[in-house]
């Protein structure tokens, strides 16, 4: 699944979040988290990690073609 690094970190920067906040709200390494953030990929249920670390949705965070 293609995520967008640009929306993940505008939505960190909105919400005043780091790297290793996100990563522990998603239940995920914040190695993970900068891995995923950084190829703009990953399975579908680490995008839905994602969101709900964030607190978004999943469509909000998913890179649009």
């Amino acid at each position: 699944m293609q995520i967008s690094k640009e929306k993940i970190e505008l939505i960190m920067a909105m919400k005043g979040l780091t790297a290793s906040e996100v990563a522990k709200a998603c239940g995920i390494s914040r190695q993970n988290f900068s891995t995923v953030k950084l190829r703009g990929t990953c399975a579908p249920g680490t995008a839905g990690k994602l969101a709900r670390g964030l607190g978004v949705d999943v469509a909000d965070i998913i890179k649009e073609e």
